[in-house]
């Protein structure tokens, strides 16, 4: 008998133009112990069907239908007071984004209790043992050091650490079903690993059946008994996790598993998704963006950026009442060149001082010494007026489009306006001519310049952050983690176009991500951080074929790998 079937569930939307179908007509089931994993795009309706097996959506912002038996009780007939001794009890769920999920003002540990003492109905905890009982829930979630976890707030720790947090206070009162939404999108590749064998020796131990919601076939390949695949709100192939990675029947699943780049794809362009499902995947795109990546030929080109034994130290106060400082080395004499016309990846686990490097090179944060020569000046030897000129020709696409934006600045003037500061043109009619030419260039049109950025997708949002890269005309870009958020489709098109724009405009990159296979296909050179230091550097295809260092064979054995 199946814990929870799901029958013919819609939801639709109310909005001024009325109905918006978000679910229509879904049904699955899962039987106790099973992990089920549902995998689609952003919008597809993942994260509403979790949400509506929690019974979060307020009924009078939804139409939804269908039944949603869990322990043969249909959960859309249920009381709010019957959810609620439910949520957390019975069925209890894990969020993507653990920051904005625990409560900054409380630590880790009271947060957990403050769950186990809401459900205890029973009396079967006082506060001394519910105490003892979340210690042994931090220990069992493998965090270490449980009483220093247990006093410190959110902020205090590791983004995997604030995961484990929230799986700790997910399973403390033995939930029945724990549903995962995309609970390692923001991990590098170590500790989402870590986190998805936590899980999966959890459901072991304690016979919880799984939703685990994710936007990456290659995460659930190895967690999932079975697969529901999403598409604009339908389901629309399900299977166990062998028959879908080896004989997917539809389209749409073929795509998410052409469209990621793996340790094994070529410089060869990516497969999109509407390629497969426009019938155009048989185009010739071979050499389209290929690269040499031979060393004689790499060190033939110019150089555009040297890095000579640069360093970054950040200190702070112990405590408020001593002089002595605790000194955080994030970038330890660090040196490497960047040639004209090439990419170079920086890959490591999260705190390795990737993003320091790239904010230190602009000098967005100061360095402490070393020396940055680009185009043979020394950035350190610039006052700011100088630096600020010289920040025309080098610029930052970061991790978050949305953040980056002004929500109040409609996006064509948002790329017009640094041209205008920078005084890259000498009339408003040009800037908005570069503007449009750009938009275009980035696969939009004029008519989207008057619009804000909550009006746009993800994926188009980091179009526009390129977008107005480009409008400086430079000659160095620094990708910080700029495609690690976006869904495997809308990532290949990204990464389609950088690899379009330089080609055509011969830019250097420094591309900084935590996903390995994206930093192998993107990059011609590859450097290896870990706590501050160059731990290994070298040609990027020779690298992952025979790393030398055991940190660089950890985080390739850290790849999720289909193992069908």
């Amino acid at each position: 008998m199946s814990l929870l079937e799901v029958k013919n569930l819609s939801v639709a939307f109310k909005g001024n133009g009325g109905l918006v179908n978000a679910i229509s007509d879904i049904s699955f089931s899962l039987e106790a112990s099973k992990t089920l994993a549902l995998v689609g795009e952003s919008g597809s309706g993942k994260s509403v069907t979790s949400l509506c097996l929690m019974q979060l959506l307020q009924k009078n912002a939804a139409n939804i239908s269908g039944e949603i038996l869990f322990e043969n009780r249909n959960l859309l007939a249920a009381t709010e007071t019957e959810m609620q001794n439910l949520r957390g009890n019975k069925i209890s769920m894990v969020f993507q984004e653990p920051m904005s999920s625990l409560n900054p003002v409380q630590t880790c540990g009271a947060q957990v209790l403050e769950n186990i003492l809401q459900h205890n109905y029973d009396k079967k905890y006082s506060r001394e043992s519910a105490v003892k009982k979340v210690l042994e829930l931090f220990d069992e979630v493998q965090l270490p050091s449980p009483e220093r976890i247990y006093k410190s707030y959110p902020h205090e720790i590791s983004g995997g650490q604030k995961q484990r947090v929230m799986i700790a206070m997910a399973i403390s009162c033995s939930p029945t079903l724990l549903i995962a939404d995309e609970p390692t999108t923001a991990l590098d590749v170590t500790v989402q690993k870590q986190i998805l064998e936590l899980l999966k020796s959890l459901q072991q131990k304690h016979g919880m059946a799984i939703v685990f919601i994710s936007h990456d076939l290659g995460v659930v390949a190895d967690i999932a008994d079975d697969i529901g695949v999403l598409f604009k709100g339908n389901l629309i192939e399900k299977n166990t996790a062998k028959n879908i990675f080896t004989h997917p029947q539809h389209k749409y699943t073929q795509a998410l598993l052409q469209c990621k780049p793996t340790l094994n794809t070529g410089k060869n362009k990516l497969v999109t998704v509407e390629d497969l499902l426009n019938n155009d995947a048989s185009r010739d795109v071979e050499n389209e963006f290929e690269v040499d990546n031979t060393a004689p030929k790499y060190l033939e080109k110019k150089v555009l950026l040297q890095v000579e034994n640069l360093s970054t130290h950040f200190s702070s106060r112990i405590s408020f009442f001593s002089k002595n400082k605790n000194i955080v080395k994030a970038v330890d004499d660090v040196s490497f060149t960047i040639n004209t016309g090439e990419t170079i990846g920086i890959v490591g686990e999260s705190g390795c001082g990737k993003t320091t490097l790239g904010r230190s090179i602009l000098r967005l944060v100061e360095p402490t010494t070393g020396n940055i020569i680009f185009s043979g000046i020394n950035l350190m030897q610039l006052g700011k007026i100088e630096m600020r000129e010289m920040r025309k020709k080098m610029q930052l696409i970061f991790q978050d489009p949305y953040s980056s934006l002004n929500p109040k600045i409609t996006i064509g003037n948002a790329i017009i306006e640094p041209m205008l500061v920078h005084k890259i043109y000498d009339s408003k009619p040009k800037c908005y001519a570069k503007m449009v030419s750009l938009l275009e260039r980035v696969g939009l049109t004029e008519t989207h310049a008057s619009r804000y950025p909550h009006e746009f997708s993800g994926g188009q949002r980091q179009r526009i952050v390129i977008a107005r890269a480009l409008a400086m005309n430079p000659q160095f870009i620094i990708c910080d983690e700029s495609v690690a958020a976006l869904d495997v489709s809308v990532q290949a098109q990204v990464l389609n176009l950088l690899n379009e724009l330089k080609r055509d405009f011969q830019f250097s990159y420094m591309f900084i991500t935590h996903d390995l296979a994206v930093a192998k296909y993107m990059s011609d050179y590859i450097l290896v951080m870990n706590k501050g230091k160059i731990e290994e550097q070298g040609n990027a295809e020779e690298l992952f074929l025979n790393p030398q260092k055991e940190y660089t064979k950890k985080l390739i054995d850290a790849i999720p790998v289909v193992p069908y």
